[in-house]
């Protein structure tokens, strides 16, 4: 791929309006001023320490490998074995150090060079904000469910109001839902929040008709159309909940560093119920601060985005941050489909900083309720990945987010590397098995060259594997517990302990299942298979067994053909690799068992994996909760056939009137159309609302007349039993 495909991009993009005059730094060269920066230099110095950190020690263990090996690295195969060791080891090196320097960053308390300190000195109050100053809260949804989207926005609603801050912020939900009757729900959802609380004027909900680019381009029109009446936005997924007191924080950090272009929260993971969820939640919430830390330690001004829960500049998003398309069929050519880091990348090319707030609380997400849920995920977030790879060489990017680009791909390749390093490894095993050693390699001799094993070699370089990936969590544990208060949000330092092993052994249990899986899509991208990009399943759906059969049967077949053939042939080597295999042969109870909700309940009345947000529920996710409740129990009054959106717009005058409205003016349509669309509504009333597919539904709903004749020829249908269809007469819950 020519590394220049993207140069002049941009420059043909039209010129923006004019900045706001306070925007101090806007239209200078950035690129210039940011060098002469403190934290440029620093950066400099800090991943060179990095390189040498990971570089020395993957070296030095890759020597070892080497005399662990039968043929001290003297065939192809051999070899082969080293490099990926040698890989893998390089790998979760970088997670080591990086533990390990937020470790120390968070135990020293001053972090010069945070953005929520930078510049500002202790004790010094933050700056009023400018009354007239705008702030767009955007969520961009898809088919997600609508009860959990507005619960969670009325409490960010509700924490704003409490803050004082609500006049600050404007509300944008974007609508990319193809499906007629749940994109009447989110209408009904919308207009309902905005009546209780007189927010019309603050509230706003746009459905696109056209679903161009998936979430990058529903953000895209949203800068278009609305973009230059706001300073910043501050982007949300469907899960999120932040607190009104950090979302005024940042508001106040963008305004004070006129040279930052995003500023990415660390969002702690809530809510789940689920045994997995739990563990995972619990895992983010205990390692995840130092972690965090960690990567703001090699980073500072060349952050990540992570694509919600983080403040935007708008105009260099809307000057600098269009996306094209990649050159080349899919899955690795097409459309961009992880954006974030892309977008993040090219505001840093443009000079604007890039912060990761690690310290800063209040901002919250879900994660998958269960491992196959991850996975599909997963699946879709490969895909993107990979796509970064094409745009390594892009010209003008700066080397962190060139590296960014890299690491987000090997979160993946990595699992592949792991697989042909196991792969390659039972090559060697059963070839030292069954062939007879050569004690006169290079003809005759007086003394033969006897094989040599040094167990101990081995042992060392699996304590110091085990010491990469086991410290950091050990570490987590002491920094909890130096602050007493602090750890008995997590049940006390004891069962604080207890879950950490827990979670240690339900992690090593899982992780040879993510192998698999993560190796199946990288090669599943590589060969062209593309995926489809479906919304997230944000409720606590368990896995039932015959889904989980279906999806790791085959994997847990082939493990124990795998795990036979080498205790039959080399049963010293089938003990170094049975906690992988055991864990692939117990794929499907893990899987179904960790996906229970009941287990999870059951876990938390133990006070097991508890994060302090459980201990002390924060008062946005008490609104989040309540809210939540409200809705499902008005859903639950509702007859059968009123779940249905369809159906409400059809029948109840008020839905009708609303989905009506917001359709816009009438479109002059050729007769053709016109004729289509009438047979279309006469086969509705005739066989009922359940005949029609899904396209068909959205057709007629998006179809000002359509709409209208409907509504109007519903309530005239004379026979008792077709009304009964449409849930009338008499059986249309009156709306509120």
């Amino acid at each position: 791929m020519d590394p220049r495909f993207l140069r002049g991009f941009f420059s043909r993009r039209r010129a923006p309006a004019a900045a706001p005059a306070d925007h101090a730094l806007y239209g200078r060269p950035l690129r210039q001023l940011r060098r002469r920066l403190p934290w440029t230099h620093a950066a400099h110095r800090r991943r060179l320490l990095l390189l040498a950190l990971v570089l020395i020690p993957t070296t030095v263990a890759s020597g070892f490998m080497v005399n662990v090996l039968p043929n001290h690295g003297t065939t192809w195969l051999e070899l082969a074995i080293v490099a990926f060791f040698g890989a893998l080891f390089g790998w979760i090196s970088i997670g080591f150090w990086t533990a390990l320097l937020g470790f120390l960053t968070l135990v020293r308390r001053r972090d010069r060079f945070a953005i929520t300190s930078l510049g500002q000195s202790p004790g010094e109050p933050a700056a009023a904000l400018d009354p007239g100053l705008r702030t767009a809260i955007v969520m961009p949804i898809c088919a997600e469910p609508v009860d959990r989207v507005f619960a969670g926005l009325r409490a960010i609603h509700r924490s704003l109001e409490r803050a004082g801050a609500l006049h600050l912020f404007h509300f944008f939900v974007l609508s990319d839902t193809a499906e007629a009757g749940a994109a009447v729900k989110e209408e009904e959802a919308w207009f309902e929040w905005c009546r209780a609380v007189d927010g019309f004027d603050r509230i706003f909900y746009r459905r696109r008709k056209v679903r161009l680019e998936r979430k990058s381009g529903n953000v895209a029109d949203f800068c278009r159309r609305w973009g230059m009446r706001y300073r910043y936005m501050i982007m949300l997924d469907a899960d999120s909940v932040m607190a009104g007191e950090t979302l005024v924080r940042l508001v106040e950090l963008m305004e004070r560093h006129a040279d930052v272009g995003m500023i990415q929260t660390a969002p702690t993971a809530v809510s789940r119920r689920s045994l997995f969820a739990r563990v995972q939640q619990f895992a983010s919430r205990v390692y995840g601060p130092m972690f965090a830390a960690g990567l703001h330690f090699w980073q500072l001004g060349d952050g990540q985005y992570w694509g919600h829960n983080t403040i935007i500049r708008v105009q260099p998003f809307m000057d600098h941050c269009a996306l094209p398309r990649l050159p080349g069929r899919e899955p690795l050519g097409g459309e961009i489909l992880s954006h974030d880091f892309v977008e993040a990348a090219l505001m840093g090319r443009a000079g604007w900083t890039l912060w990761l707030a690690y310290d800063l609380g209040g901002s919250y997400e879900e994660v998958p309720p269960t491992l196959l849920e991850e996975m599909r995920r997963d699946r879709r977030w490969c895909q993107g990945n990979l796509q970064h790879l094409r745009l390594l060489f892009t010209e003008g990017l700066f080397g962190a987010h060139r590296a960014l680009f890299l690491n987000g791909a090997l979160s993946y390749v990595s699992a592949l590397l792991w697989f042909t390093f196991l792969s390659l490894s039972t090559v060697e095993a059963i070839q030292f098995a069954i062939r007879e050693p050569e004690y006169f390699p290079h003809g005759p001799s007086l003394f033969p060259e006897w094989p040599v094993w040094r167990p101990e070699w081995a042992y060392s370089l699996l304590a110091v594997i085990g010491m990469l990936l086991f410290f950091p969590k050990a570490l987590s544990i002491l920094l909890i517990a130096l602050k007493r208060r602090h750890a008995r949000a997590y049940g006390g330092v004891v069962r604080l302990t207890v879950s950490v092993l827990l979670e240690i052994l339900l992690s090593s249990l899982l992780a040879p299942i993510r192998m698999v899986f993560h190796s199946r899509f990288v090669l599943l991208n590589l060969l062209g298979r593309t995926v489809a990009w479906r919304s997230q399943e944000r409720g606590d759906d368990e896995t039932g067994w015959r889904e989980a059969i279906r999806q790791h049967g085959l994997d847990s077949l082939w493990a124990s053909a795998w795990g036979a053939t080498l205790f039959w042939l080399n049963p010293y080597y089938f003990w170094w690799v049975t906690p992988i295999i055991g864990a692939l042969i117990l794929a499907v109870p893990l899987s179904a068992y960790t996906s229970r909700v009941s287990f999870g309940e059951r876990t938390r009345r133990w006070g097991l994996f508890l994060i302090p947000e459980e201990s002390a529920l924060p008062a946005e996710l008490g609104d989040l909760g309540a809210f939540l409740t409200a809705a499902r129990q008005r859903a639950a009054r509702l007859p059968e056939r009123e779940h249905d959106g369809f159906v409400r717009a059809a029948v109840d005058p008020y839905v009708n009137a609303l989905h009506r409205a917001l359709l816009g003016p009438r479109r002059a349509l050729r007769a053709t159309i016109r004729v289509a669309r009438r047979a279309l509504l006469d086969r509705a009333l005739a066989e009922g609302p359940e005949v029609l597919a899904a396209r068909e539904r959205r057709i007629l709903l998006q179809d000002p007349d359509a709409t209208d004749a409907l509504h109007a020829a519903v309530w005239e249908i004379p026979e008792r039993e077709r009304a009964a269809r449409w849930g009338r007469p008499g059986q249309v819950a009156q709306s509120p």
